[in-house]
């Protein structure tokens, strides 16, 4: 499907408020468990000029906006109390944070169907879907145990200490590894990214349609 002009200026808002919103979750639940080098930095922040990343927005447009990133939120883990249990934590915010969108963003669709709006009532009714569309698909590609992504430190959290090495691993190679299951996702028929988040957003948006409607 291509995107028209109409679009592209539904979408900007849709799309940064999902980067932004994100990035601050990481930010703010680790600065919660006790480290404040992400608050430091000035990421603790609602202003999207300090999230956004050009290589994950170019992400976002090649993929048809179906999966990328903003600029990784910073932390030490020496600042933590309990790393094995605040490492996870702090990386599921962020997806956490975008799911809770999603669910707003369905209860809003319920109200503005429910509510005369006139002439802006397409406009409202395709921002909304974008809002649900982005933030689902935004949340599970993060889920993707790949590093830098945050499936790989919840992954951490699950793994005994004697398996540590395993995430160590990982996060010297993941990099490669995923900017090669992009590559593949964007100009090869073997679309493993799409074929591990498409299924969940589309039983997610199943699901919360059932509860909304």
């Amino acid at each position: 499907m291509e995107l028209g002009v109409r679009d592209y200026i539904l979408l900007a808002p849709a799309l940064i408020f999902a980067l932004t919103f994100h990035e601050y979750a990481h930010a703010w639940m680790a600065n919660r468990l006790g480290d404040p080098t992400a608050r430091y930095l000035g990421r603790l922040s609602f202003n999207p000029l300090v999230h956004l990343d050009l290589y994950g927005l170019l992400v976002l447009v090649m993929s048809g906006f179906r999966f990328g990133w903003a600029k990784p939120v910073p932390f030490n883990p020496l600042n933590l109390r309990h790393p094995k249990r605040d490492i996870p934590l702090i990386a599921a915010a962020g997806p956490a944070i975008n799911v809770l969108i999603a669910i707003f963003s369905f209860a809003a669709l319920r109200l503005a169907g429910a509510t005369e709006m006139g002439d802006f009532r397409e406009g409202i009714f395709m921002l909304l879907t974008y809002f649900i569309y982005i933030n689902l698909s935004l949340a599970f590609f993060n889920l993707i145990p790949v590093p830098p992504l945050d499936g790989s430190k919840i992954l951490y959290g699950f793994l005994p200490p004697s398996k540590d090495y395993i995430y160590y691993n990982l996060e010297r190679m993941g990099p490669i590894l995923l900017l090669g299951l992009i590559l593949l996702n964007a100009f090869t028929p073997l679309k493993i990214i799409s074929f591990l988040v498409g299924p969940l957003v589309t039983f997610a948006v199943r699901l919360l349609s059932a509860i909304f409607f």
